[in-house]
């Protein structure tokens, strides 16, 4: 198969060395920020895109940075951030001036929609010559075709349940599970987030006087973002759509109960905030803990970066069952463009950034590896585990379910899931209102739903 994307014409006509100021111009003055960090001896420069915040930013220059200086062919780089916001729309701009970076991070939904046009470079014919790129995660790949791989997860991102051991310990409540076999179910859960919640008086829900309208420190957050509930539709037998993506089947009687599970966690336990109560711009997870607004939270890995940072007496748990204990992984996808002149050296730099060796934002709590190895070989495993920095419980926690209880989240693979996320993210609002029950919330969701299903990209044993 052709490794260089038929029709597109190579980027090259003013330079490698003028690659940023002619995105500057494709975009439009303040858009884009790039500059090569080194001088080429005789190897590529390759041209690298991605967002995050400062401190992403950083980690990602500097890992650039020893990239030049560790690489066998001379390569250097041209690092290109783009806030999150924009990132998309320059993409695509990008790509219709057929000035593409060599690598680059991207949303799903645009991977997937660049890969079906060959915009992608397909590692599948890679994976002789570089066995490392097999030597991952299956749940980490992203398949569009039969032996059509357009690449990996950045990292990878897992569910866990953080919790401030300060409030833990004032309501005489032991640390929270964290292994499968001890996963709370659900009404352990829920009474766990009643006896942390207390309103200005210190009464809690199940006390007489309790006042929802003057909570100082809720028990929990209802989890109703789409994301979120993922793992506990799963861990009910129950799921968004059908194994094919081609069926609505947030209707089925595991879904509701579900549903309406989180959404009485609001109106009937009043352990978790109403949306107002929230806040529209609700704070970040570290802030909620660290105010104690909020004593425990459904979240991703990638938090645990602030957590660390802001010094919060925090702890991690696995997330509370129905009936199976389940966590979800998933995360946005890291790819290589077909129109690079350079694929050997743009792989090295691919295979080299999403190495905790090499990357700080491992160990900083950022990201989690795709590699096995990092899962399963003790001595690796402390490389990006850091004893008295993480949590003590963090191993079983993250490395174990992901090993043992782990399903992609429900839309890592689903075709034309922007879409359908744009019909279910308000019908989640609308569970979350608590103006009807989710038995309605579901039925009325299901012809704006269904329509837009087109099943699931393959995936491919290796």
């Amino acid at each position: 198969m052709s490794t260089s994307a038929p029709g597109l014409s190579r980027r090259r006509f003013l330079g490698r060395g003028a690659a940023a100021a002619t995105t500057m111009g494709v975009l439009g003055s303040g858009a884009l920020t790039g500059c090569r960090t080194g001088a080429s001896a005789g190897g590529a420069d390759l041209s690298f895109m991605y967002w995050g915040s400062a401190f992403e930013k950083k980690a990602i220059d500097d890992m650039l940075e020893s990239f030049e200086k560790d690489n066998e062919h001379g390569s250097s780089t041209t690092p290109m951030y783009v806030p999150v916001a924009n990132y998309t729309t320059k993409m695509s701009s990008l790509v219709a001036a057929n000035t593409p970076p060599d690598l680059a991070y991207m949303s799903n939904g645009q991977m997937y929609d660049f890969a079906e046009k060959d915009l992608i470079l397909n590692l599948y014919p890679y994976l002789d010559k570089h066995p490392e790129l097999a030597d991952r995660l299956p749940g980490s790949y992203f398949w569009y075709g039969q032996d059509k791989l357009a690449g990996n997860q950045l990292a990878m991102g897992v569910q866990l349940l953080y919790y401030n051991t300060e409030s833990f310990e004032a309501a005489g409540l032991d640390p929270a599970p964290f292994t499968a076999d001890t996963a709370w179910s659900w009404d352990d859960f829920v009474q766990a987030a009643d006896r942390l919640t207390l309103d200005d008086e210190g009464r809690r829900p199940s006390e007489p006087g309790f006042d929802p309208t003057r909570v100082k420190q809720f028990g929990t957050i209802a989890p109703t973002g789409s994301w979120r509930l993922s793992a506990l539709l799963r861990s009910n037998g129950a799921d968004f759509v059908d194994e094919a993506g081609e069926q609505y089947a947030l209707d089925s009687a595991e879904a509701i109960e579900v549903l309406q599970q989180l959404q009485d966690l609001i109106y009937v336990h009043r352990v978790a905030p109403t949306p107002a109560q929230l806040g529209k711009n609700a704070p970040t997870t570290s802030v909620q803990l660290q105010t104690k607004r909020v004593a425990m939270i459904i979240d991703g890995n990638w938090a645990l970066l602030d957590m660390m940072e802001s010094k919060i007496p925090f702890g991690v748990g696995v997330l509370p069952k129905f009936q199976e204990p389940v966590t979800s992984t998933g995360g946005s996808a890291g790819v290589i463009f077909a129109a690079t002149e350079h694929p050997e050296e743009a792989i090295e730099l691919y295979l080299y950034y999403n190495d905790p060796a090499h990357v700080a934002l491992f160990a900083d709590g950022l990201w989690a590896p795709l590699q096995l190895k990092y899962y399963t070989e003790p001595d690796l495993i402390d490389t990006w585990v850091i004893k008295d920095k993480y949590p003590p419980n963090f191993k079983p926690v993250v490395i174990d379910t992901i090993l043992n209880n782990a399903v992609n989240l429900w839309d890592q693979d689903l075709k034309n899931a922007e879409k359908i996320n744009q019909v279910l993210t308000p019908a989640m609002d609308r569970l979350a209102s608590g103006k009807v029950k989710a038995v309605e919330v579901v039925k009325d969701l299901k012809p704006k739903m269904q329509p837009l299903l087109q099943g699931k990209w393959p995936r491919q044993e290796l």
